[in-house]
């Protein structure tokens, strides 16, 4: 008998532990999406939509910190580097 109560003790913390980890997971929420295909796709659309606006943001913000720094660097007339940074930003302002 004193067994049979351990067993079940153990039984039931196992359980609770599992319940545990599965909420921790959003399990219940995973599966109904997977469960419903409509919802699944639409916000798979969604965040491809916002995922390529961000990209497109982020590239726009990086190139353009990028031609500012590289017009500073030829205002400072360093021989070599200058005109090679200068022939890059004409480039880049004829592109524009």
């Amino acid at each position: 008998m004193w067994l049979k109560k351990k067993k079940y003790k153990l039984l039931e913390k196992s359980i609770d532990n599992l319940n545990e980890t599965l909420e921790k997971g959003n399990i219940m929420e995973l599966s109904y999406l997977l469960g419903n295909r409509k919802e699944m796709i639409i916000r798979n659309l969604i965040a491809g939509i916002f995922r390529g606006i961000g990209i497109g943001i982020g590239v726009t913000v990086i190139t353009a910190i990028l031609v500012m720094l590289l017009q500073k660097i030829v205002s400072l007339n360093i021989p070599v580097i200058g005109e090679f940074i200068a022939d890059i930003v004409d480039i880049v302002e004829k592109s524009r």
